[in-house]
């Protein structure tokens, strides 16, 4: 049965809700040219795999395979991204382009190198920016080209070490950079500017982002995830969105996904003490996530996409899932009362009030029993909780509850 957990609720503490959601799993057997599935892309009614074995397409009721045989620089894809144009092809020997109004006739497949333009062969991800130019995320950092000329950022630029693990863009047109490494980059075309865990993101290991449509960035990193606001201002961490044994509990993530909805999906995905991963979905009030137990196809869990229909798609090393009638609606708007941080803590909370005519603040353990309740005398409270054990604690102020993780 599919779990429940909240991070904000309004009249309730915990829920149990029955969603008739459907999994619809697809391997090898099915058409995949190989279960182990390292990328995946959905555009236009097709779904784009990047697997081991080369690319595979798949219509809903068809698949169409392509490899090295047909023009692939290599089989190995790493990064995906399909344009309206072509389909880029990341791998760790260059790029691929196919043509796509030609593909299934015999589409011209171009190939890309550092010899070209290319400031690494090493791809990590791929996209596209608002005027059409595509970036490609290195191993040495970031390659843009516009269709005729190619532009590298790398270390001596100011990029860490690391290369960059994925793209987005900002509303006004700055590019931000996903270091594998090094923190959060924002290029704006001549300066690069850094956040790091110094401004709040929980870890400088980066996986993914996204941006929503209030201009927050979901930051994915190996310890959770980080949401910065429209100013790159610290919002909230999310650090056990998936439910994992003991004494797993920070959640790295894979991908971040945003679906049309505004819901947030994530990847997760642990393999330091055991195999355990799944996905997340989050709509502003509650996360669900979905494992192996509920019908996922397997639980090393490599990245995630939302199709035209809201469907979330997840490429794993055993297959792919598609999940539907996954039971989160349109994204609920709901205006923070308060800030805590940091997330997980060891010995002291910092609490941002916005509303200071409330009168208390209460904290709950995971049985939801009251520990403690402070006095709210001031918009910043500082609260010991020195002497709490390790676990799952929920804050609550007014209509608000927020969880938070106390760790040694």
């Amino acid at each position: 049965m599919m779990k429940i957990k909240l991070s904000i609720v309004l009249s309730v503490f915990l829920c149990a809700v029955n969603f008739a959601q459907t999994f619809t799993n697809y391997t090898s057997a099915d058409g995949l040219l190989a279960d182990n599935v390292n990328c995946i892309d959905a555009y236009d009614g097709y779904l784009w795999f990047g697997t081991q074995n080369g690319l595979s397409v798949f219509d809903g009721a068809n698949w169409y395979n392509f490899t090295t045989s047909d023009g692939l620089i290599d089989n190995t894809i790493q990064a995906i991204h399909v344009s309206s144009s072509g389909v880029w092809l990341g791998t760790d020997f260059g790029v691929s382009y196919v043509d796509l109004p030609n593909l299934f006739s015999g589409g011209i497949i171009t190939s890309y190198t550092t010899a070209d333009g290319l400031g690494n062969n090493v791809i990590k991800c791929i996209n596209e920016d608002s005027d059409g130019n595509i970036w490609f995320g290195t191993n040495s950092g970031v390659t843009k080209f516009d269709g005729n000329n190619w532009f590298s950022i790398g270390t001596s630029d100011g990029l860490p070490f690391g290369g960059v693990v994925d793209i987005d863009q900002g509303s006004n047109g700055d590019i931000y950079l996903c270091s594998g490494l090094g923190g959060l980059f924002i290029y704006n075309g001549s300066v690069l500017n850094s956040f790091t865990e110094t401004d709040g993101i929980l870890d400088n290991k980066l996986r993914a982002l996204v941006v929503d449509q209030q201009e927050q960035k979901w930051v994915g990193t190996s310890e959770g995830v980080t949401v910065l606001d429209n100013n790159f201002d610290f919002l909230m961490n999310h650090t056990t969105m998936l439910t994992l044994p003991a004494p797993d509990t920070l959640n790295p993530i894979e991908d971040v996904e945003m679906d049309s909805q505004g819901n947030i999906w994530v990847g997760v995905y642990v393999d330091y003490l055991v195999t355990e991963g799944g996905v997340c979905g989050y709509d502003g009030s509650q996360w669900l996530e979905y494992q192996v137990a509920d019908g996922l196809v397997g639980p090393v869990v490599r990245a995630i996409t939302v199709d035209d229909n809201d469907d979330l798609w997840v490429a794993t090393s055993t297959g792919v899932s598609k999940i539907s009638n996954h039971g989160l609606g349109i994204r609920e708007s709901v205006e923070n009362q308060f800030i805590l941080y940091p997330n997980p803590s060891r010995d002291r909370l910092t609490i941002l009030i916005k509303n200071e005519s409330s009168e208390k603040i209460e904290i709950f353990n995971n049985k939801m029993q009251l520990v403690q309740s402070e006095s709210i005398n001031s918009s910043k409270l500082y609260i010991d909780i020195s002497k709490f054990s390790n676990g799952i604690y929920f804050m609550r102020l007014n209509n608000q509850i927020t969880k938070f993780n106390v760790i040694d």
